[in-house]
């Protein structure tokens, strides 16, 4: 599976992204999908996951900021991030579980496929 993400870039605090992570293949809208992010010197942690009836799951970091969604006609999963603070400042994967019986999980040990990542940075 190839995961390709977009979106990333530099905000001020309080600011908003869209990132986007495509995947291929034709059963792509089976996949339970996340995002993770990782900041320098810091474990990569899942941020908000979906699995594929539509069922999400959010860090409590962001829950309330963050809204995850997914366009099966585009095969395409998307992050809308709003007020964005500095510690959300990180490297942002987009990963999928290609396993039949996957759920909306923020651990990254069940990920099959994974991103190269896109940056995002919250500064002023």
């Amino acid at each position: 599976v190839q995961l390709v993400e977009s979106g990333g870039g530099s905000v001020q605090p309080d600011g908003s992204l869209r990132l986007s992570c495509a995947a291929s293949g034709s059963s792509a809208n089976l996949y339970c999908m996340a995002w993770f992010r990782q900041a320098p010197e810091k474990d990569r942690e899942g941020v908000p996951a979906i699995n594929r009836a539509g069922g999400v799951l959010y860090a409590k970091s962001v829950k309330g900021r963050f809204t995850i969604s997914r366009d099966k006609a585009k095969n395409t999963v998307y992050l809308q991030m709003n007020n964005l603070k500095v510690d959300d400042t990180a490297m942002y994967y987009c990963a999928a579980d290609t396993t039949s019986g996957c759920g909306a999980s923020l651990k990254k040990e069940v990920y099959t496929d994974w991103g190269q990542g896109t940056q995002v940075t919250v500064s002023s």
